[in-house]
C-alpha cells in the first residue's frame, strides 16, 4: 500500500507538470507568438522554448512510466472491459505520451533549428499533436480519477470499444487530418469538455 501510494503521488506530480506544461504551450505562449514582436519571438524560442519543452517531454515520460508501475500494482488485467474507465484514461495518456516524443517533440526540434527541416509544416504537425493531447486531457484525467471514484454499474464491452475507437479515430486526425474545432482555445476546451461527456455516456448507457 505504502508503495503504492508512493507511485500515485509521483504520477499525479508528474503529470501536473507535463499537463501544466501542455496548457502552457496552448493557452499562453501559441497566442503570445501570434502577438509578439518578431525580436521578442525569436528569443523566445532561442532561449525559453528549449527550456519548457524539456519540463514538458520529461514530465510526459515519468507521468508514463509510473502510470505503467500504477497498472501493475492495481491488478490491471488484459479484460479490458473489467476496468473499463481506467483503460480509456490509459488509452489516452498512452496515446498523449506518444504524440509529445514521436510528433511534437522531434517536429519542435525543426522548428528550433536543432534539425534540419521544414519549420512551417513541423510547426503545424506539432500544433495539431498539441491540440490533440489537449483534446485527450479531459478523458485522460476522467479516467484517472472514475477508475477509483466513478461507480457505472455494467459497462458492457460494446460501450468500451465505442470508446476506443472514437479515441483511436481522434488519434488518426492527430496524424493525417487538420485542428478543425480545435483551432481557438475555447474551441478545444469545449471539444475536450464534450469528448469526455461522450465516453461517459456511452460507458453508462451501451
Amino acid at each position: 500500500m505504502i508503495l503504492e501510494f508512493i507511485f500515485r503521488w509521483a504520477h499525479v506530480l508528474f503529470g501536473m507538470v507535463w499537463i501544466g506544461m501542455l496548457y502552457y504551450f496552448n493557452f499562453v505562449q501559441t497566442e503570445y507568438f501570434k502577438e509578439a514582436e518578431a525580436d521578442a519571438k525569436a528569443d523566445a524560442i532561442k532561449k525559453l522554448a528549449p527550456r519548457a519543452l524539456w519540463w514538458f517531454r520529461w514530465g510526459a515520460m515519468l507521468t508514463f512510466l509510473t502510470g505503467l508501475s500504477l497498472l501493475h500494482q492495481v491488478g490491471a488485467s488484459l479484460d479490458f472491459t473489467a476496468m473499463p474507465v481506467l483503460w480509456i484514461g490509459a488509452l489516452a495518456g498512452t496515446l498523449m505520451f506518444l504524440n509529445v516524443w514521436l510528433i511534437i517533440w522531434p517536429k519542435q526540434q525543426v522548428v528550433l533549428g536543432l534539425k534540419p527541416g521544414d519549420g512551417p509544416a513541423s510547426a503545424a504537425k506539432a500544433g495539431l499533436a498539441s491540440r490533440t493531447n489537449t483534446l485527450f486531457s479531459g478523458p485522460m484525467l476522467f479516467g484517472m480519477l472514475g477508475s477509483k471514484h466513478l461507480y457505472i454499474a455494467d459497462v458492457g464491452p460494446a460501450g468500451f470499444w465505442a470508446c476506443v475507437l472514437i479515441i483511436l479515430a481522434l488519434e488518426a486526425n492527430a496524424l493525417f487530418g487538420k485542428t478543425g474545432p480545435m483551432t481557438s482555445i475555447v474551441g478545444v476546451i469545449h471539444c475536450s469538455l464534450g469528448l469526455t461527456a461522450l465516453l461517459w455516456v456511452l460507458l453508462a448507457v451501451l
